[in-house]
């Protein structure tokens, strides 16, 4: 029998003295919408859902919240009352590969589904089976697997559960790829060198995917590169709800970019944290994975420096911008990504003490090591937000206004 985690409300009494750290919708923790159809209440009053894994604690902190549609934050509750749609329908199945099946399991639970049954397994040689166990024909069936390490395993695996839904008569397949690995490799830097983005693409196409919802891109061009509609959902909401709650002044925050190709990205961020004074770090990459920083645009002389990136691999570039941000005389380091690749040393140069904390999400599973400074919020609510739009043809980008 699955276990049963009984997850706590927030709490919203903190939500209005932190009102004034938001130009533009203030993002509130207490914000709740009901629906009794899809949740179980316990006696206590709390909220139960069934989870065939217990929740991922680090250091002592549950992955922030996770659940149920009655922790919506507000942003998702705006997004919610739109318009009033049916999500008793039979006629969407969502499947999970074994890249991170804990996530896939948070997003069945907010959507009030069971994940669709999946037989996955190895061969001796390493090839993938992949056998659907229920019907999908004439189904809208959507595939929960990011590429994350092993990328290429969970490629592979992704492609072949594409090709079972199509061969079941799937009616249509959206491929929900929280981490879209190769997303990098989206230009010609060199001669001679491949775009591999484009040709991954190009593979889940032809492998019979109907459409890509993705998180975070690396750059928005990589949507162009599919021949298929790509929603794509922006996570910064979740991370920039979880800053409401660090009681951090306005006037003490300055958001850095860790390098030129970021800024529309950190300007983007910093608008919402009341429009904020933008800091960018100045960067010579001798080679890949290996980074120099050279000089700070911007003043960040005793504020609190929220860094924004989309993902972290080896830390080598956040890290050597933390360390120039407290040279320049910064208060405080704040880290906030999307995707947290930590590829080794990560974990080190993280923990070396740099940063106050470092705040990521699980579009990739948690590491095994983990370190004091980390905090893994889930995007659970808002991809499973996301599906049943994209199912009830629904406008996604309203989520996000």
């Amino acid at each position: 029998m699955a276990s049963m985690a009984a997850l706590t409300l927030p709490s919203s009494s903190s939500s209005s003295s932190l009102s004034s750290l938001f130009s533009v919708g203030s993002l509130d923790h207490g914000a709740f919408v009901s629906n009794e159809s899809r949740i179980r209440m316990c006696s206590n009053g709390g909220v139960r859902c069934d989870l065939s894994e217990s929740l991922k604690h680090v250091n002592g902190k549950p992955t922030i919240p996770i659940v149920t549609e009655r922790t919506l934050p507000k942003f998702l509750e705006s997004a919610r009352m739109e318009q009033r749609v049916d999500r008793s329908s039979t006629r969407l199945k969502l499947f999970s590969g074994s890249a991170n099946r804990l996530l896939s399991q948070e997003i069945a639970c907010y959507m009030g589904l069971e994940l669709g049954k999946i037989n996955i397994k190895r061969f001796a040689d390493g090839e993938i089976y992949v056998q659907l166990q229920e019907s999908v024909r004439g189904c809208d069936v959507f595939l929960v697997q990011p590429t994350c390490p092993p990328a290429n395993e969970n490629l592979m695996e992704l492609l072949i559960m594409i090709d079972a839904c199509r061969r079941a008569s799937a009616k249509n397949i959206t491929a929900v790829i929280p981490y879209f690995g190769y997303a990098r490799a989206d230009r010609k830097t060199q001669g001679r060198e491949s775009i591999a983005a484009k040709l991954v693409a190009n593979i889940i196409t032809e492998a019979g995917a109907n459409r890509v919802l993705a998180c975070d891109l690396h750059s928005g061009q990589s949507m162009g590169y599919f021949d298929i509609p790509v929603d794509h959902v922006n996570c910064h909401p979740v991370i920039l709800d979880y800053l409401a709650s660090k009681r951090i002044c306005s006037s003490d925050l300055v958001v850095v970019s860790p390098d030129v190709g970021g800024v529309a990205r950190a300007r983007a961020f910093a608008k919402k944290l009341s429009d904020a004074p933008l800091a960018i770090v100045d960067k010579r990459r001798h080679g890949h994975n290996v980074a120099e920083v050279m000089n700070l645009i911007g003043d960040v002389k005793g504020k609190v420096a929220v860094m924004v990136d989309d993902m972290i691999d080896t830390a080598g570039t956040i890290t050597k911008g933390a360390e120039l941000l407290h040279q320049e005389g910064a208060r405080e380091v704040y880290a906030c990504c999307t995707h947290a690749v930590f590829s080794p040393p990560a974990i080190e140069r993280l923990s070396s003490g740099f940063f106050q904390e470092v705040i990521v999400t699980n579009t990739i599973p948690a590491p095994k090591s983990h370190f004091p400074q980390l905090t893994v919020l889930s995007v659970a609510n808002l991809m499973g937000e996301t599906i049943w739009r994209v199912h009830d043809d629904c406008s996604v980008s309203s989520i996000f206004q």
